[in-house]
């Protein structure tokens, strides 16, 4: 299509009115968005508590096996009597 052809097509299509939307879209629009935002913010709360727990979970384990401490030594060297 020639670029002057294109500009006709477009400046037709802008003189035109815009179509008609039927009003139940409105209201679908608005419940669909709704339930969107509600999944959305579900799923973000999730993702904080379970950030919350893994933290958690992940002190107490620190608390309870230190895992900063040097491990105490497999073996001991034999004791002599001398």
């Amino acid at each position: 299509m020639a670029r002057m052809n294109r500009e006709a097509t477009v400046r037709r299509l802008l003189a035109q009115s815009p179509p008609s939307v039927p009003p139940e879209l409105h209201a679908e629009a608005v419940r669909r968005g709704t339930r969107m935002l509600r999944r959305r913010e579900l799923a973000r709360r999730t993702m904080w508590l379970l950030l919350l727990v893994a933290a958690v979970v992940f002190v107490v384990w620190a608390l309870t096996v230190c895992p900063w401490v040097e491990p105490p030594p497999g073996t001991a060297p034999p004791l002599t009597g001398r």
